[in-house]
Parts: structure tokens; sequence; C-alpha cells
């Protein structure tokens, strides 16, 4: 008697991943929070962070006032690890469950800025700095690639990170434990290497004082927090986590996983903005790497920058989907990675990259700080209770249909917060009026999170049942429900 053979799982490492936003359902469940550990470390052991770090000596602090700015910019990996155990209480990824929030329609304005606009922008920063370090590193064996060259460069770097992406979460999970080895012991070296030629009480010739330190301060801290606060999808890498799996624990690993190497590599940073030239750090670097080490930190750049990518790329192909695009997770991947390949050749070879990287950083802290801090809020108020099934539910008779497909509580949140960001930011393209009070301080960080938290958790008070359908989240149940 011939007995059929088990089905196979859909999850499968070296397998293109089956699912899109759809949820996962409890047979499927698989893994340890602990795993997570190693997906955020080896995304987050990305060159950026150097960058990011160098970039605070440039702005005239000190090496001890940047390391304070790391640290405090780098807080905001606490609010990842909080929206990451919405993943394994819903089954889905946070493009959807966001939908609690904003509504089914309301919520594809949220994620068409949050969730596409900004992932498409970082993907574009990653593939230009992998890129300019392929240049280097073809540099480095005398040959000086000419204009085509260079975008075949840029189209390999993009392959390579569109198809791990492609592969889904099981590849990436796979994965990640080796890249995050390798890119420690990598980046362990070249802080050896680095550390003879750090000057520790490096005074900057222009140092400022009161009211210009508070302001070059809180820039700093604006720049550092564009990092953790670009991880606003981290439910889409938990989901697959059985439902009963310790919310403790997804959070510990989580914020870990991406603290971690963001305050090592930012505090590398740091130094390294006292040793070498951050406006020019990879053929700066080579002055003071040895020769058989220069090669080898260069692929660093580019496979930390393309770790990194790959996630991001994964959680836009998501995004995209939630908008409502009828195509498979692997097609919107691809779409989404065409149009991040787009803006990576306009910013190396039409625009200037560095000005081109400020104001990315720049803007998206000012859309993704609100719209993560009533993500925040919401898991909180909920008690972290969310029905996949009903959060996939587009019909009028959804829980989150709300008022025509619209959740106008919690778009006014973050019409507020974004706003209050807008009017507390500066940078190179716009001062607002409160940051112009404050001579020049960049408060967006805290009080665009602050305002959209106000507005909705307010509101909530005022008026509980918005937040769901069927009953009163825990803080606001009444004592029938409680009882029940």
């Amino acid at each position: 008697m011939h007995v059929p053979e088990p089905p196979q799982p859909l999850e499968k490492f070296g397998r293109i991943e089956a699912r899109g936003i759809d949820q996962v359902p409890d047979a499927e469940r698989h893994g340890t929070a602990s795993e997570l550990f190693a997906v955020w470390a080896a995304s987050n052991t990305t060159y950026l962070y150097i960058l990011l770090g160098g970039a605070l000596i440039g702005l005239g602090l000190n090496v001890w006032q940047g390391f304070c700015v790391v640290l405090a910019g780098n807080a905001f990996w606490l609010l990842v690890g909080l929206l990451s155990i919405s993943g394994p209480a819903s089954g889905t990824p946070s493009s959807i469950v966001m939908r609690a929030m904003f509504g089914v329609l309301g919520n594809r304005l949220n994620v068409a800025f949050t969730g596409c606009a900004v992932s498409i922008a970082y993907e574009a920063i990653n593939l230009c700095i992998a890129a300019l370090a392929g240049f280097a590193l073809l540099a480095t064996f005398g040959i000086h690639p000419n204009l085509p060259e260079k975008l075949c460069i840029v189209a390999l770097i993009a392959a390579i990170t569109l198809t791990i992406s492609v592969y889904g979460h099981a590849t990436i999970v796979r994965l990640s434990g080796f890249l995050a080895a390798s890119l420690a012991i990598s980046v362990a070296v070249l802080a050896a290497y680095l550390a003879p030629h750090v000057n520790f009480a490096y005074v900057p010739h222009a140092a400022p004082h009161g009211g210009a330190l508070w302001a070059a301060a809180m820039a700093g801290v604006t720049v550092i927090a564009s990092g953790p606060l670009s991880w606003g999808t981290a439910a889409d890498y938990a989901r697959y986590l059985p439902q009963n799996t310790s919310g403790l624990k997804i959070i510990g690993f989580t914020v870990l996983g991406g603290f971690i190497p963001s305050i090592l590599l930012g505090g590398l940073g740091v130094l390294a903005g006292t040793a070498v030239d951050m406006a020019d750090p990879q053929n700066a670097f080579g002055a003071i790497l040895p020769a058989w080490f220069y090669p080898i930190f260069l692929l660093v750049i580019i496979t930390g920058t393309t770790a990194n990518n790959v996630l991001t790329a994964y959680s836009s192909g998501l995004s995209l989907q939630s908008l409502g695009i009828e195509a498979s997770r692997s097609v919107t991947v691809l779409f989404d990675g065409f149009a991040g390949v787009s803006l990576a050749i306009y910013a190396l070879f039409v625009s200037d990259f560095i000005d081109t990287l400020n104001n990315i950083l720049a803007l998206s802290v000012s859309l993704l700080g609100p719209s993560l801090a009533i993500y925040g809020l919401d898991i909180f108020l909920r008690g972290n209770c969310y029905d996949g099934a009903e959060l996939h539910d587009e019909t009028r008779k959804s829980a989150f249909w709300y008022w025509h497909g619209f959740n106008w509580v919690g778009l006014a949140a973050l019409g507020a917060g974004g706003t209050a960001s807008l009017l507390c930011a500066n940078t190179k393209f716009f001062v607002g009026p409160i940051a112009k009070l404050l001579d020049g301080a960049d408060v967006s960080t805290l009080v665009g999170p602050a305002v959209a938290a106000l507005v909705y958790g307010g509101t909530a008070c005022y008026n509980s049942r918005h937040l769901s359908g069927q009953q009163n989240p825990p803080f606001f149940r009444t004592e029938t429900e409680k009882n029940a």
C-alpha cells in the first residue's frame, strides 16, 4: 500500500517563499525568538552606521559627546522590539497589522509613505554605499571602471540583493547567522587597525558651545535615530514564530540584535572621524589599513549593506502587496528593486550622494517617528491582541473598516505628529519655525512621536471603542467585559 509523503513546508531554506502578506497559520509556525538576534545583527552590521557616527564629528561634537548621541539615537531600538511582538500575535506583517490603527484604506496612505517610499529610499542609500565600495575595490586591482562598467556593478549588487529577498524568510534566517559572525570578525579587525590612529582627546576646530552645542547634538540624535526608526517592519521577521513565543524574548533578541551592532559601529564611526577624512572614508581608510586587509574591508562594506538591503527589499515587497497590488511577493520585490536601483543611479551619477543621503534621512524621521509611535501605543492599548484573519478582511463588514475604510483617529494623530516633526526639523532644504526659535536645534525626533502618541492615546481615552470593532482593549474594558 502506497503511503503518500507528507506535504513539504511552504517555508524552507533555498525555496522561494510562497507566502506574502497572507496570515501564517499555526501549523506553519516554527523557530525560536533567539533566531531574531542573528537576523537583526546581520542586517545592521552595515557601513552606513560608521558613516553616521563619523558625521557626528563633522557636526562639531567631540568623541565623548558623539558617544552619548549614538546611545541616545539608538534608544529607539526599544520601540522596534515592541513592534516585533505583533508579528507572532497576528501572523501577519506590519503593513497589515497597522490596518488596526489607520483603517483598511487609510493604512494604504500610511504604508505608501512610511513603508514603500522610505524603504525604496534606504535601498538606494545602501546600494550607493555598496557600489562606491565596489568601485574602490576594483581600483585596488588597478581597474578604474567607466560609466557602463559602474552601472554593471550597481546592477550586479542589486541582483544579489533581490535574489535573496525573493527567496524570502527562511533563506534570510539561515544566512543571517553566517553573515553576522563573519561581519563581526571583520569589523573587529578594522577596529584593531583603527585604534592606534584614534585621538580620544580630539576637539573640532570650531567646537560649538551653549545653544549651538545643543543644536548639533539634537541634529546628531536625529541622524542616528534614522537607523532604528527605519525598521517599523519588525513584525515581518517574527510572524513565523509560534503565537505563544515569549514577548519579552522577542523584544529582547530584536533589541539586542539591532542595538549592539548599531552602537559599536556608530561608536567606531565617531572614533574614525578623529583619524580619517569621513568625507571620502572608503579611500581614507586605505591610508591606515594594511594592503592585505583593505580589499576585505571593502568587501565587508558591500556584504553588510547588501544584508541590510535584503531585509529592506523584503519588507518593501510586502508593503507593495498591502497597497492592493495583486502580484506575488517575489514580483513586488523585483518592482521595488527597480525603483531602488533607479534612485541609486540618480544619487550616484546625477546628484550629490551625501546631500541626497542627508535629505532622505531627515525626511524619513519626520514620517517614521509618528507612525511608529502610534503603532507602539496601539500594541500597548490592545494588549497585543490582533486577529490576523480579521485584519485581512477588506470588506465593509471588517472591524477595521471604520469610516469608509479610514480610521480618522489614527490618520489625525499621524498628521499631527508629522506636522509637529516638520515644524521642529532642521535640514539642508527646510528649517522649521520651532527649530529657528531653538537656535537651530532639531527636536523633531522627540516631538513628532510624542505629539502623535498624545493625540492617538488621548482620543482613545475619549472614545475607546475606535480601537476595536468587537470589544474594548484591556485598558478600556467595562466591568461587564472584564467579568465575561
